[in-house]
C-alpha cells in the first residue's frame, strides 16, 4: 500500500499542478483562452490579482502592481501548485521579481518562448500582441529576449472587435470576428515579412485562433497554451507504459 503524506498545512486539496495569475478584468473567456478552465486537459488553479486591470498593466505599466503579483504567487505556491503562469503577456514586467519571491517555476508571459522559437525555427519571430504600442524593450529584457533575435511585431489594438470586446471590456465578444481579425493581421505580417519563420500569439485571448493563424500562414504558432502545456509536463512527469 502506498503511504501519502501531507505536503503543507496550507494545502487542503491536491492535483492542481499549474497556478494561473489572472487580471482583474471582465470579458468572455472562450474555450482556448487561458482564462477558461476547459482549455486544459488537467486541473488548474486561478488567482485573480485584484486591482491589476488591463489599463494599469498595459497602459500605465504601474510598478505598484509588483506587490500584488508577488502576493498572488505566494498564495498559489501555498496552495500546492508546482508552477505559476500568467494570463497576459504583459505580465512579463514582473517575471523576475515574482520568480525571485517563490520557490517554484514561474512563467508569467508567453514572450518567454521567443528565444526557443528563434533557436528551433530560425529567421525572424513574428509577435501578434494585444497592443503593439505598449510592448516595450523592458518586456523583452524581462524574458531574456536579446537584441540578436529579429522580431516583427503586429498589434491587435486597431482591430475593432478585439479592441472593444477585450481592451475596452465591452461585455460581449464575437469570436468569429476576432478570428477574422487576427488571421488578417497574421496574413499581412507574413506577406510583408517573409523572413518570419514562427509566430507567437502574445495575448492570452488569442490561442482559440491559433489553428486559423497557422492555416493562413503555414508557420509554427506558439502561445500561452503551448508554453503552459510544456512546463506542466515537466513538473508532473508520469511513468510510461507499453509493450516491447
Amino acid at each position: 500500500m502506498t503511504v501519502y503524506h501531507v505536503t503543507r498545512k496550507s494545502q487542503s486539496w491536491y492535483g492542481e499542478d499549474i497556478g494561473i495569475l489572472i487580471l482583474d478584468a471582465a470579458y468572455p473567456c472562450v474555450p482556448g483562452n487561458v482564462g477558461n478552465a476547459t482549455t486544459w486537459d488537467f486541473p488548474v488553479r486561478y488567482h485573480e490579482v485584484r486591482g491589476a486591470s488591463i489599463d494599469r498593466l498595459l497602459n500605465q505599466r504601474d510598478p505598484a502592481l509588483k506587490e500584488v503579483f508577488i502576493e498572488g504567487a505566494l498564495e498559489l505556491q501555498a496552495r500546492g501548485v508546482k508552477a505559476i503562469t500568467g494570463a497576459c503577456g504583459f505580465m512579463a514586467l514582473f517575471q523576475k521579481e515574482v520568480a525571485a519571491a517563490v520557490g517554484i517555476p514561474v512563467l508569467l508571459s508567453s514572450l518567454m518562448q521567443v528565444p526557443f522559437m528563434h533557436a528551433v525555427a530560425g529567421g525572424a519571430v513574428g509577435i501578434i500582441t494585444a497592443n503593439a504600442s505598449q510592448l516595450t524593450p523592458g518586456h523583452f529584457a524581462a524574458c531574456n529576449i536579446g537584441a540578436d533575435i529579429p522580431l516583427v511585431i503586429a498589434g491587435m489594438e486597431g482591430q475593432q472587435e478585439f479592441r472593444e470586446s477585450i481592451l475596452e471590456e465591452r461585455g460581449t465578444l464575437d469570436s468569429a470576428k476576432i478570428e477574422a481579425e487576427v488571421t488578417e493581421v497574421a496574413r499581412a505580417m507574413v506577406a510583408a515579412n517573409p523572413e518570419v519563420r514562427s509566430i507567437l500569439l502574445e495575448c492570452s485571448d488569442l490561442p482559440p485562433y491559433a489553428h486559423a493563424v497557422q492555416k493562413v500562414t503555414g508557420r509554427p504558432v506558439f502561445d500561452f497554451v503551448t508554453m503552459i502545456n510544456h512546463v506542466r509536463q515537466s513538473v508532473a512527469r508520469r511513468p510510461y507504459s507499453g509493450c516491447m
